[in-house]
């Protein structure tokens, strides 16, 4: 019998998982404006607000890869994502800095382990030919949730208020915990999968055994992690996704801010032209993914056909800075949008730990790969609030351009042949 597609129907479960996840992220960046006018917050006390998540959520991502390693996917997903959809939930109700600032750093505690279990399952289900398709497809969700939906939110709370963003996004979590818990399953256990498609992606180099006991019995040592952190290699796409990330959290806190106080847009007509950079973010990823497969199946050396999308991202993602000497909304959208798909292109960065890392140890080296490039998280939306001087968002655009080209310039000297680490 021909092979199912099983793999197929995961891919999909991924994708809207990435989806939620990120419109819990980016929620607070839509709501700003008025939330930050009702709870008295200036600049710099908006950056903290943005950049609270990203305290916890990199500081426990070494613990969270940890989690990912003993815990299976489908218990573990469902667990924070409804834990995490609760901390939603209740930012609507948020009266006070203190309040908003304590519901973000929850949110960031419980979405930690979220893209080491992706990671772990795209690994899983898919072979390696496959695998940077896999990686471009699920991970596009994090540009469709706040580049397509974030237009009806801001219509919802234009008619409701912000406190609306939290309560629907909050209550999308919730469902999608429960459906995820209903219907994903590690290969070994899927009723979905047939004895063809099984040998098809084990023999392609799928983990599909990565859920047996004697993974998940693996102990935690000071070693394994010495092990992660004492590679050149994996400190290249450890910066590198740093770096990644820096365009990124700037698109997911600062940009409609940017767009309607420093730019004076309107805010629904900010909001509709802030989803063109999205289009193009998601078209980049999965010219990135297709692009980076095609290479493999022809014969190209891993080392260029997964680093040369990334890099070229990466440089694209300078083109942010060329905003700073244009007045039009619409060049200063195509500078957003040039920048934007670069950063598509560079997203499947994740194929780097899929491909580089441990068997043994892919949860960790997953956990230290999220914990680097999600310090960006944390410091990109607080740098900004800092660097904001008399109204004037310059510097801030000319950071972030400057990040990218050291991500760019990481891949280059530091990462190598791109070969697993024993």
């Amino acid at each position: 019998m021909p092979p199912t597609r099983q793999r197929h129907r995961i891919l999909v479960m991924l994708f809207f998982s990435v989806v939620i996840t990120y419109l819990d992220r980016s929620n607070l960046s839509l709501a700003a404006t008025d939330l930050a006018t009702d709870l008295k917050l200036d600049a710099k006390h908006l950056g903290q607000t943005l950049s609270a998540f990203g305290f916890t959520y990199a500081l426990l991502q070494i613990p969270g890869g940890w989690l990912v390693d003993r815990i299976r996917p489908r218990v573990l997903f469902a667990l924070v994502c409804s834990l995490w959809s609760v901390a939603t939930l209740l930012q609507g109700f948020a009266g006070t800095f203190l309040v908003l600032i304590s519901l973000r750093l929850l949110l960031g505690v419980f979405e930690a382990p979220t893209y080491p279990i992706l990671n772990r399952a795209v690994t899983t289900w898919f072979p390696d030919q496959e695998r940077a398709r896999g990686i471009a497809a699920y991970t596009s969700g994090q540009f469709v949730g706040p580049g397509f939906l974030m237009p009806l939110l801001a219509i919802a709370q234009k008619n409701f208020g912000w406190h609306a963003v939290f309560f629907l996004t909050g209550a999308l979590g919730l469902v999608w915990a429960g459906l995820w818990y209903i219907f994903y399953r590690d290969p070994a256990q899927s009723a979905g999968i047939n004895e063809a498609e099984m040998n098809y992606i084990r023999a392609g180099g799928a983990l599909v055994d990565s859920g047996t006991a004697k993974v998940t019995a693996t102990k935690f040592t000071w070693a394994d992690l010495g092990l992660v952190l004492s590679r050149r290699k994996l400190w290249g796409i450890y910066f590198g996704q740093m770096a990644v990330n820096s365009t990124l959290w700037f698109f997911l806190t600062w940009f409609p801010t940017y767009l309607v106080k420093y730019r004076h847009l309107d805010f629904i007509n900010a909001g509709f032209l802030s989803v063109l950079p999205w289009l193009a973010a998601f078209g980049g990823i999965f010219c990135s993914g297709f692009v980076s497969d095609r290479m493999i199946q022809r014969g190209v050396s891993p080392t260029t056909a997964r680093k040369l999308p990334i890099i070229a991202g990466l440089l694209l993602s300078t083109a942010i800075v060329g905003a700073n000497y244009v007045d039009s909304p619409k060049l200063i959208v195509l500078f957003m949008t040039i920048a934007f798909f670069g950063n598509g292109l560079s997203s499947i960065a994740w194929i780097m730990v899929s491909s580089l890392a441990p068997k043994r140890l892919l949860g960790l080296t997953s956990g230290v790969f999220n914990f680097f490039g999600n310090l960006s998280s944390l410091l990109v939306p607080l740098i900004i609030g800092y660097l904001i001087v008399d109204n004037n968002f310059a510097p801030a655009l000319i950071f972030v351009s400057g990040f990218a080209f050291a991500g760019a310039m990481s891949y280059i000297f530091l990462v190598g042949k791109v070969v697993r680490v024993e």
